[in-house]
């Protein structure tokens, strides 16, 4: 069994920079693509960044141009990095992995910019 640990969200203030990490425990497995996505409230959970394990990124719209998603050589930590950030970024970040047939998800860390 594989879990997905996030960490690094919390309070920042509009026009600052984050760095959200994701790590995986447990079972070694190969994963076939990893990301990001958030949630913010009454809103539905959207994509932020994927990475796949040869390297391909692809980023949404709304954070194109200011985030960066990238990996460690064993696949077990990705991470997320965002700057210029905006009130319109407050939302549950969470991160997940494809391995084989099946989506894995991790429970989410806050990221909350004040104005």
């Amino acid at each position: 069994q594989v879990q997905l640990v996030e960490s690094g969200g919390g309070l920042v203030q509009t026009g600052e920079s984050l760095e959200l990490s994701c790590t995986s425990s447990g079972r070694s497995v190969a994963m076939k693509r990893m990301g990001w996505f958030r949630q913010a409230p009454g809103a539905q959970r959207e994509l932020v960044a994927t990475i796949t394990a040869g390297g391909s990124t692809d980023y949404g719209d709304a954070v194109k141009g200011r985030a960066t998603i990238s990996r460690n050589n064993r696949q077990t930590t990705w991470y997320l990095r965002m700057s210029n950030l905006t009130p319109e970024d407050t939302a549950v970040y969470y991160c997940n992995a494809a391995v084989g047939q099946y989506l894995i998800w991790g429970k989410g860390t806050q990221v909350t910019v004040s104005s």
